[in-house]
């Protein structure tokens, strides 16, 4: 269980905590939202939301494995109040099902996913993506973002422009035993660097100015399992932004085992446009 210590700060065990969504219903779960950030920011991540969905789900299936997902971010949810998860089945079979969550806070919708599920078979075919040869998490910078029991180390992060890729390990402790927690910790940090890839190319833009200068938001996640989803030591997260434009950015990436499994993949939408004038009146905590 979460430590008092953990309640104002967050931690691997806490955040397990957090996305252990409690039933509320046949297909009705809720959740409770966490603390606020250290810049005091009342706005909750997207893929924190994404992850307590993937248990959500896990629980309502549980013959079945929580395969990819599928989230648009409409609306923000804050810090404070819990989310409510209404489970809309769109079919359910033997071997697949498939379902809608909506996700909503004070009776507003905020966040829509669309789940697959499946019993996994025996291979027909099998192959992945190799492992990037990249530098090894000992010979990595320390990417800050501190959280007891977790580690991320960025490789080849010196300059402040650089292509628009980033790679990431990750070392968490505990690492769960439980398949839906552990697919919803990996699917937690795929929206972390998402816009920093984008921008890295781009001298002057940085997302420091983000809420400042510059409206940023991830938009869209989708993140697909592939089994099994289980490893031991490091994880080697792949971001890379293919596009920037018209106010969007796209970025995919990979995650890897530091053995060279692949065992998911993701891909990101998200807004980066000019902060409009009209918005000076909203506090920058408040923006989405």
């Amino acid at each position: 269980m979460t430590t008092e210590s953990e309640q104002t700060h967050w931690s691997v065990a806490g955040l397990l905590d957090l996305f252990d969504a409690r039933a509320d219903g046949d297909h009705r779960f809720v959740a409770d939202t966490g603390i606020a950030d250290e810049d005091e920011r009342q706005v909750v991540e997207g893929t924190q939301v994404l992850a307590q969905v993937i248990v959500a789900v896990a629980k309502r299936f549980p013959e079945k494995s929580v395969r990819s997902v599928h989230a648009v971010f409409a609306r923000a949810v804050v810090v404070g109040p819990p989310v409510e998860f209404d489970i809309d089945v769109v079919a359910e079979g033997r071997s697949t099902a498939t379902a809608v969550v909506s996700v909503t806070q004070n009776g507003r919708r905020a966040i829509t996913v669309t789940t697959l599920l499946d019993v996994p078979s025996d291979d027909v075919i099998r192959h992945h993506l190799p492992r990037p040869e990249v530098a090894a998490p000992a010979d990595a910078n320390d990417g800050g973002m501190a959280m007891a029991g977790r580690e991320l180390r960025l490789v080849d992060v010196v300059d402040e422009v650089g292509p628009p890729e980033l790679f990431a390990w990750l070392h968490y402790d505990p690492i769960p035993a439980r398949d839906d927690l552990a697919k919803a910790l990996v699917a937690y940090f795929t929206g972390h660097l998402g816009i920093s890839t984008t921008m890295r190319a781009h001298e002057g833009i940085g997302t420091a100015q983000s809420h400042l200068t510059v409206s940023t938001a991830p938009m869209t996640m989708a993140v697909s399992f592939h089994e099994p989803v289980s490893w031991t030591g490091w994880l080697l997260y792949t971001h890379e932004s293919t596009q920037v434009g018209a106010g969007m950015s796209y970025v995919r990436g990979a995650v890897h085992t530091e053995e060279g499994e692949l065992i998911a993949s993701f891909a990101q939408d998200a807004l980066i446009r000019p902060l409009r004038t009209s918005d000076n009146t909203i506090k920058t905590q408040a923006r989405l």
